[in-house]
């Protein structure tokens, strides 16, 4: 009998994903990672960068940029090794790599924000982009063999499922760290702890490398002996022979992801800034809604594909564009500088979010199943270098906006809201662009 540790099961139509052990599997390894990752970036580094090390908000976006930059220059070849020898490797060397990079950041020497101090972190931050760029289109390319061709939608939306739920556990998890680290420790004279998040980041990678290792099945993927035509593609080729196959895709991509990018550095920041919210409370803030879409996640992709997946493009910008443009509302109007608005205009872009996405990844999946990971990789690829734009513009546009507000008698909140402004903008353009180019009657472009 086979070893199911080291086979790919063949996907079974008429029982539920959730109920086959592969999904499940991949999916406990996806959860996990996004945790991890989501901890590292978004509830941890800008935090610990400003306030532990000092840095300015510029600054951070920078360190922010290189994982960015590297994972998407990456995540093209990624795809493309993945489909060539297998995804299991790259899944778990990736966050291996994570688990010790995490490490590391404690002890680079504390300069103030000098420029060395200041490149350590580059460095590090570039290492994980690498590792984020082996890990996701491996495990993409992973969960389109495990499922079948009609069920794929399903599949990348339990992915998004996974996307959405470590997003809500994560700042709350690395939150509470921090704050009960100094709760403990401001016993002993230190002050506040802000770095506890970064072994919490380092553990769970720890974790997903060996939830890899034991529950991840082996084997190359079964359209591989096609690609293995094609190994002279690598890099750029790749990406732009993707260009050419799927090159609307790739625009909407790039547009709407830097919009995404403008507040993706300032995410934690602005409610510490704009609320005098502690890392707990933003944690706890956050849960509900993201656990309420992430419920939501599957129920949405079959509504997804009720409606067409161009529809579901369509409809899915156009919510997350008005939803943006109702949060950065309170870049000029003071009146609507309020938390509840924050959550408010949360709800039409997270429900947009998962009607678009999936849609997406599903379309360029069924493209060409002999160059699935290869384009799933360039997707991703577009997706970080439209972020890599958007993500330093937006942090800029916080710290050097504010002292624009007070001169204006708008107060430093013009500043604090202006990446959100910036991300309504890229986001109707995004849509204007998909209404152009996605058309109904064509469901593959």
């Amino acid at each position: 009998m086979a070893n199911p540790l080291t086979t790919t099961e063949p996907a079974t139509p008429n029982k539920a994903l959730l109920r086959r052990p592969t999904v499940l599997r991949l999916l406990i390894v996806a959860l996990l990672a996004e945790i991890g990752y989501a901890v590292l970036n978004l509830s941890t580094m800008t935090i610990y960068l400003r306030d532990d090390r000092h840095f300015g908000e510029a600054t951070v976006g920078w360190v922010v940029v290189s994982f960015l930059l590297v994972e998407a220059l990456f995540k093209s070849p990624m795809g493309h090794l993945a489909d060539r020898f297998g995804p299991k490797m790259f899944m778990l060397l990736g966050p291996a790599m994570s688990a010790v990079t995490a490490v590391l950041s404690l002890v680079v020497p504390r300069t103030g924000g000098a420029p060395f101090e200041v490149f350590l972190f580059i460095l590090l931050r570039a290492i994980d982009g690498l590792g984020a760029a082996m890990l996701w289109p491996a495990a993409f390319l992973r969960m389109n063999d495990a499922v079948a061709d009609d069920e794929r939608q399903q599949g990348m939306s339990l992915m998004n499922l996974c996307y959405m739920l470590g997003i809500a556990v994560a700042f709350p998890l690395g939150g509470a760290a921090n704050d009960i680290a100094t709760q403990i420790l401001q016993r002993h004279g230190m002050g506040p702890i802000r770095w506890a998040a970064l072994i919490l980041a380092s553990s769970l990678f720890a974790a997903v490398a060996i939830a890899v290792w034991r529950l991840v099945p082996s084997g190359k993927p079964k359209h591989a002996h096609v690609e293995e035509v094609a190994t002279n593609e690598v890099g750029l080729a790749d990406f732009l022979k993707s260009m050419r196959q799927i090159p609307s895709y790739l625009l909407l991509a790039t547009v709407t992801f830097a919009g995404i990018g403008f507040p993706m550095v300032i995410f934690k920041l602005f409610p510490v800034d704009q609320f005098g919210f502690s890392e707990t409370q933003i944690g706890f803030l956050i849960l509900p809604g993201a656990a309420v879409l992430a419920a939501c996640s599957v129920p949405m992709s079959k509504f997804g594909e009720k409606i067409g997946r161009v529809k579901a493009v369509h409809l899915g910008l156009g919510l997350c564009t008005i939803g943006m443009a109702a949060i950065g509302s309170g870049m000029f109007l003071p009146l609507l500088r309020q938390p509840w608005l924050l959550a408010l205009g949360g709800i039409p872009v997270g429900i947009g979010f998962l009607l678009a996405i999936p849609a997406w990844m599903a379309s360029v999946s069924d493209i060409d199943p002999q160059r699935r990971g290869t384009n799933i990789g360039a997707v991703m690829t577009a997706q970080g270098l439209g972020a890599i734009v958007g993500a330093p513009i937006g942090s800029a546009m916080y710290e050097k906006l504010q002292p624009l507000g007070r001169q204006l008698g708008l107060t430093e909140a013009f500043g604090r809201y202006s990446p959100f402004v910036g991300c309504a903008v890229c986001l109707l353009i995004g849509w204007l662009i998909s209404l152009r180019i996605l058309k109904p009657r064509s469901e593959a472009v």
